[in-house]
């Protein structure tokens, strides 16, 4: 579901790649990705943005709001060492014995 929050960081992100990036990851290597991106292209740094945001919208859809930390590369953690069922991938298979 898409916040206000998540509204403003893709404003921010359309004006300013790097911005978006700092908030979502902090100082991070992928800080350092953007910017090179954003400078070695526009759109290049818009799409690298774009994709943090989604990776960040889909880790509060699994652990709730709040409910994780950023571990690199597009990575979340959950806070609490609770195991989380992972969805079914796409078009996957179950055998049942």
């Amino acid at each position: 579901m898409v916040k206000a929050s998540d509204i403003v960081l893709i404003l921010v992100a359309i004006i300013f790649p790097p911005a978006a990036a700092a908030f979502i990851t902090g100082c991070s290597c992928d800080l350092l990705i953007n910017i090179c991106l954003t400078i070695l292209g526009y759109f290049p740094g818009h799409i690298h943005a774009f994709w943090l945001i989604y990776k960040k919208m889909q880790a509060e859809e699994r652990y709730g709001e709040g409910g994780f930390i950023y571990a690199g590369s597009g990575q979340y953690q959950p806070l609490n060492n609770q195991a989380y069922p992972s969805a079914p991938g796409y078009g996957s298979i179950h055998h049942h014995a």
